[in-house]
């Protein structure tokens, strides 16, 4: 794995990063074909929202991690990006100035045998619940020990995602992913407007699915709605789609939506 840290080939950290003592930082993950990163716009912009909203200054970020992109080796892998408030102050007052730090890791992509884009996966409903905060809602901050716990509840690796609902019982996302369900034609994401990470392939889909002139709602669920869909998909960046084909004792079909949203990203040679 290459890590860069402020440009710079590295691995070691201050342990006085605001990132790693207060988790005052952003980060993103997308995967690159030949050293070129896969909807990099977007991905850019949600970092830069994501500094702004957590008071870490972004004016020369954009340019450092175009030149940081051009030290990436020459071939297909999985990019992480992540962005920090860098070192210094005591305490949760923010230090003045504030000199971020970026990290770049670049990592051979995963590989799963079982071919859940095809196959499809089972997954599970979690526990834990996520809690409202409209301030972070969206944003892909450090702070993940939600999804830490959700994803400590289960150990059998033939269920590959969690589903999270909100304290109000409101569907969520996966514990990785951002969720869709069909129903009769039409599709359903989850409003992420009090909690929740807006997805850049979750995005990417609703353009998608609009360009295909299929029509796309963005409400509350709950789990009751997703029980009574016809097909059910989890989506990121990395995975694409996973349909889902069995939660809990409920079986799912793979439907004619979910594999028409897959195939024009294969089209579009998307990773998959």
């Amino acid at each position: 794995m290459l890590t860069l840290i402020d440009g710079q080939v590295q691995d070691l950290c201050p342990s006085d990063d605001r990132g790693l003592t207060y988790g005052q930082g952003v980060f993103e993950t997308l995967p690159c074909t030949e050293g070129q990163p896969w909807l990099w716009p977007a991905h850019l912009q949600r970092l830069l929202r994501g500094c702004r909203q957590l008071k870490i200054p972004c004016e020369a970020l954009e340019a450092q991690l175009h030149a940081d992109l051009q030290q990436l080796p020459q071939q297909d892998g999985v990019l992480k990006i992540l962005v920090t408030a860098g070192s210094g102050g005591r305490g949760y007052a923010l230090p003045e100035p504030i000199y971020p730090r970026r990290i770049l890791q670049f990592s051979p992509r995963p590989y799963w045998p079982d071919a859940p884009f095809h196959q499809g996966i089972r997954a599970r409903v979690c526990q834990l619940r996520l809690a409202h905060q409209p301030a972070l809602a969206g944003l892909k901050h450090l702070n993940r020990l939600e999804q830490v716990l959700a994803r400590s509840e289960w150990s059998d690796p033939g269920i590959r995602e969690g589903i999270l609902l909100s304290y109000q019982d409101e569907l969520i996302e996966g514990t990785m992913s951002n969720l869709f369900l069909v129903k009769a034609g039409q599709l359903f994401t989850p409003d992420l407007s009090q909690t929740g990470v807006s997805g850049i392939m979750r995005n990417y889909l609703i353009d998608m699915a609009t360009d295909l002139s299929l029509p796309v709602q963005i409400k509350g669920l709950t789990l009751e709605d997703l029980w009574a869909a016809d097909e059910v998909f989890f989506c990121n960046s990395l995975i694409a789609i996973w349909p889902l084909v069995a939660l809990e004792e409920q079986s799912f079909a793979i439907g004619p939506i979910t594999r028409c949203l897959q195939k024009v990203l294969q089209e579009r040679r998307y990773p998959c």
